[in-house]
């Protein structure tokens, strides 16, 4: 079988990028599958910061699609129509040329423009955002943005996808009008070498440093905790358009132990030193942070946004869910937490077994009956 998958880039890091190559290479490795991968917006000088398979195909077309900002309307349409030309005529080469059984578009970059490409294969969408997330304001900012996101762009994948797959059932919900849509959640593959005790006094939160994760709201709590909490830190890990604008604010509030640590490749070590996992997203797709954080035994606090997180965190059993924004009582059940060794410990090895039903066994045996079925 020869599945293609298309999405912006391998060359940035992010949640959904290693959860697809880690998916592209357990589908060759066990499954024999021929894989295919087709980076709209990477070029060949820029390299993957995620380790794919040597039998793993990758074209790089190299679009340059955010040359169109350096131009005021009505020239930048003119541009953004030629770049979405020359993306379409290169994609559909590439994909007639490996004429593959599924074509895959990853989150909704260019989705509508996957869709329509004319060919034989089956076309799902693959959702790691909420669809909700699509028409906020942090994706779409002008209200003509909005009117199209809703009206066209949603349409377009609602009529041409032959199936979207989402991270959760609550995502699910929305896309009523689809063909057809299938609930499958992401997994954690990452290997734990050491748990953690969860006797250190640090708090750990990890994500992009974008919008949708919330760590304004974050650094603010925090901010409250801190000077009742002194001896404990906060260490955040991510990097993202954000790191400026948060480091002006902690320094011009004099937030305390509290650090921007920017990405790591060996996060495993950091959970492991640390004791709680906070998560303040105003979106999630499904918060694959949450996950590898049970997996290493530690409990989270979590804002109930849509839509993650209520799917994996059990409330009072291996984490705390917090109502979404009630700023408060986030404050409170992560208080609770850190001033309780034994609630500490009960939710820990509750965290472990709940990590165990996204085992990625389990979870890509899924996706071979989901494929299977087109045949």
């Amino acid at each position: 079988m020869k599945i293609v998958y298309i999405l912006p880039s391998l060359g940035k890091m992010g949640g959904a990028e290693r959860i697809i190559a880690e998916k592209a290479n357990y589908l060759t490795k066990h499954f024999g599958y021929n894989v295919y991968f087709i980076n709209l917006f990477q070029d060949n000088c820029t390299p993957n910061l995620y380790l794919l398979s040597d039998s793993i195909h990758q074209i790089n077309l190299g679009i340059p699609y955010h040359i169109q900002y350096r131009y005021n309307y009505p020239k930048r349409l003119f541009i953004k129509l030629k770049i979405l030309y020359d993306m379409r005529k290169k994609l559909s080469y590439h994909i007639n040329l490996i004429d593959p059984n599924i074509l895959i578009g990853v989150s909704y970059s260019q989705a509508d423009l996957v869709c329509s490409i004319p060919c034989n294969a089956k076309k799902i969408i693959e959702c790691h955002e909420p669809r909700s997330l699509i028409l906020s304001n942090i994706y779409c900012g002008s209200f003509i943005s909005k009117l199209y996101a809703k009206w066209i762009y949603i349409r377009r994948i609602e009529k041409k996808a032959d199936m979207i797959v989402t991270l959760t059932k609550e995502d699910k919900a929305q896309w009523e009008k689809a063909k057809r849509v299938e609930v499958i959640p992401n997994f954690s593959s990452m290997r734990i070498s050491q748990y953690s005790a969860c006797n250190k006094k640090r708090v750990i939160a990890v994500g992009r440093l974008n919008k949708e994760k919330g760590f304004d709201r974050l650094i603010s709590i925090w901010e409250s905790i801190n000077a009742h909490y002194s001896d404990w830190q906060l260490d955040i890990f991510g990097d993202g358009i954000l790191k400026d604008q948060l480091t002006h604010f902690i320094n011009k509030n004099n937030v305390k132990n509290l650090s921007l640590r920017g990405a790591t490749q060996n996060i495993s070590i950091e959970y492991a030193n640390s004791s709680i996992c906070v998560i303040t997203s105003y979106f999630e797709g499904f918060t694959l942070v949450i996950i590898e954080a049970m997996k290493h035994g530690i409990p989270c606090v979590a804002f109930d946004c849509p839509n993650g997180p209520r799917n994996i965190i059990e409330d009072g059993i291996n984490g705390f869910l917090v109502e979404d924004g009630n700023s408060s009582l986030f404050i409170e059940r992560l208080c609770s937490l850190m001033e309780n060794d034994h609630l500490r410990q009960q939710f820990s090895e509750a965290a472990k077994i709940r990590a165990n039903d996204f085992n990625i066994d389990i979870i890509m045996g899924r996706w071979k009956a989901l494929f299977e079925s087109f045949k």
